[in-house]
C-alpha cells in the first residue's frame, strides 16, 4: 500500500472529531481508513481490513485499480472540467462505448446514482407527454415496496423505508406502490396514464432480494403490452457484480432505459448515467434538464477505462465463478449462525440467527476481526466484495463469518 496518510490523531480522535461538525447522516462503523489497494483497507493505525462490501457496489474493481488510477492521472494532467456549455474531447468516446456495452443507443451523463434515479423519472414523464400522448402532470410511475432508488426529496416520496421518509413532506405524487415480485399487482396497478415501472432487479438495501425466475421478463412483457417504459435501476447490481454486465442479463431482458452508477466511477470520482433507446432519451431537448458536472472529462476518462475493464468479460466472469464459492461457503453455514440468505453473483443479503445479535452488532464484530461488511435490516448483513477479491480472500472472510456466528 501507499505510505500512511498525514495525521496526528487517532481513529478514536478522528471519530470524536467527526461528531460536532459533520451532519449525522450516517452512523458508520468505528473504522477509520487511510490507505486502500485491492480488495483490502487500512486504518490510521496500520490495522488492515478486507473489505466485503466495496462501497455498496462503486469499488467493483477493487480500490485504486491501475488502469482507472491511470486513466484519472493522465486526464488530470490535461483537462478536468469545461460544464457543458462546450465539448470536450473525452465525452464522446464514453457516450459510444458505454452505449455498446450495454445494448443502447444514447446516454444522459450525471453525478451521483440519485442523479440518473431523478433524470430517469423526468425522461420517463417527458416520454409519457411528448409519444404516449398522457394528459398533462398525470403521468404516474409505478414503483415496487421496499425500493431503494435514492434519498432525495422525489424519490423518498415513493419510498416504503419510514426512516427514509419521516419528516421530509409534503411529497411528490404521481408515483404508485406495489409488492415486488407480483406481476398481479404490477398488472392491476399499470393504466393509460403510466409512463413507466422503475424497478431495482434486485433489491440490494432491502435484503439483495432476488424476484422469482420469469418475473423481469414478465414485467417486460407487461410494459410493452400496456405501452409504458421499462425503466431499470441497475446502481448497485449492474456493471459486473450479478455475473453479467447488468442483472436483467439473467433473465435475457433489455429494458427501455437502465439506470446506472457507483461502479462507473472506479471508486474514484462519482459518474452515473442513464442509458436507453432514441425514442426515450431523444425526448430532451436543450434548457430541459442539465448537470455543471455530468460528463465532465475527469468523469469520463474514468467511466471509459472502466468500460474497457468490463468489455473484456473478466470481470463478469469472476463474479459467477466466485459467486459460486460464495454461495458455496453460505450454504455449509445455515443452520450454524444463518438462518437464510439470497446471493447472485458476488452479492449476498446473509440472515443472521436474531438470537446472535442484530446485523450492527455482527458487522461490528466482523470488523474487531478484519472483515467490513455492513448490515441492512433486523439481523440481515450484506456481503458484496471488490470483483478483484481472490478464491482464498473469499474463503478467509467465509471463515470468519462462520468463526463470529459459532463461537
Amino acid at each position: 500500500m501507499t505510505a500512511p496518510a498525514s495525521t496526528d490523531r487517532g481513529s478514536e480522535e478522528l471519530i470524536r472529531a467527526e461528531e460536532p461538525v459533520l451532519a449525522h447522516n450516517y452512523h458508520p462503523l468505528p473504522v477509520v481508513v487511510a490507505r486502500a489497494e485491492g480488495a483490502w483497507v487500512e486504518d490510521v493505525e496500520g490495522r488492515r481490513y478486507l473489505d466485503m462490501l466495496a462501497g455498496y457496489s462503486a469499488l467493483n474493481f477493487g480500490h485504486r485499480h491501475p488502469a482507472l488510477i491511470e486513466a484519472a492521472h493522465r486526464q488530470l494532467d490535461r483537462l478536468t472540467l469545461t460544464s457543458r456549455a462546450f465539448h470536450n474531447d473525452r465525452l464522446a468516446g464514453f457516450a459510444e462505448r458505454l452505449a455498446a456495452l450495454t445494448g443502447t443507443d444514447m446516454v444522459l451523463p450525471m453525478n451521483t446514482g440519485a442523479e440518473a434515479v431523478e433524470s430517469g423519472i423526468k425522461v420517463a414523464r417527458k416520454w409519457a407527454y411528448d409519444v404516449k400522448g398522457v394528459p398533462a402532470d398525470r403521468a404516474t410511475i409505478v414503483v415496487a415496496a421496499d425500493n431503494f432508488h435514492g434519498r432525495t426529496t422525489t424519490i423518498v416520496s415513493f419510498s416504503t423505508d419510514e426512516t427514509a421518509r419521516r419528516g421530509f413532506g409534503p411529497f411528490t405524487p404521481g408515483f404508485r406502490i406495489v409488492p415486488y415480485n407480483d406481476l398481479a399487482a404490477l398488472e392491476a396497478a399499470v393504466d393509460e396514464t403510466t409512463a413507466a415501472v422503475l424497478i431495482e432487479p434486485i433489491q440490494g438495501e432491502a435484503g439483495v432480494l432476488i424476484p422469482d425466475d420469469g418475473y423481469l421478463a414478465g414485467v417486460r412483457e407487461l410494459t410493452r403490452r400496456k405501452g409504458c417504459l421499462f425503466v431499470a435501476d441497475e446502481i448497485q447490481s449492474g456493471l459486473g457484480r450479478t455475473g453479467h454486465t447488468l442483472a436483467v442479463e439473467h433473465e435475457s431482458v433489455v429494458p427501455d432505459v437502465v439506470l446506472l452508477g457507483k461502479a462507473l466511477g472506479g471508486g474514484i470520482v462519482p459518474v452515473s448515467a442513464v442509458v436507453g433507446r432514441r425514442e426515450v432519451l431523444g425526448v430532451l431537448h436543450p434548457g430541459q434538464h442539465g448537470s455543471t458536472f455530468g460528463g465532465n472529462p475527469l468523469a469520463a476518462a474514468v467511466g471509459t477505462a472502466v468500460v474497457e475493464l468490463l468489455e473484456t468479460g473478466e470481470f463478469q466472469r469472476r463474479a459467477a465463478e466466485l459467486g459460486a464459492v460464495l454461495r458455496e461457503g453460505l450454504a455449509a453455514l445455515v443452520g450454524r449462525g444463518v438462518v437464510g440468505f439470497r446471493a447472485r453473483g458476488l452479492w449476498a443479503g446473509v440472515d443472521v440467527d436474531p438470537a446472535l445479535g442484530s446485523g450492527r452488532e455482527i458487522s461490528e464484530r466482523l470488523m474487531r476481526e478484519g472483515i467490513l461488511v455492513k448490515d441492512t435490516h433486523g439481523s440481515t448483513i450484506r456481503l458484496a466484495p471488490p470483483l478483484t477479491v481472490t478464491a482464498e480472500e473469499l474463503a478467509g472472510a467465509l471463515g470468519t463469518l462462520e468463526k463470529v456466528l459459532t463461537s
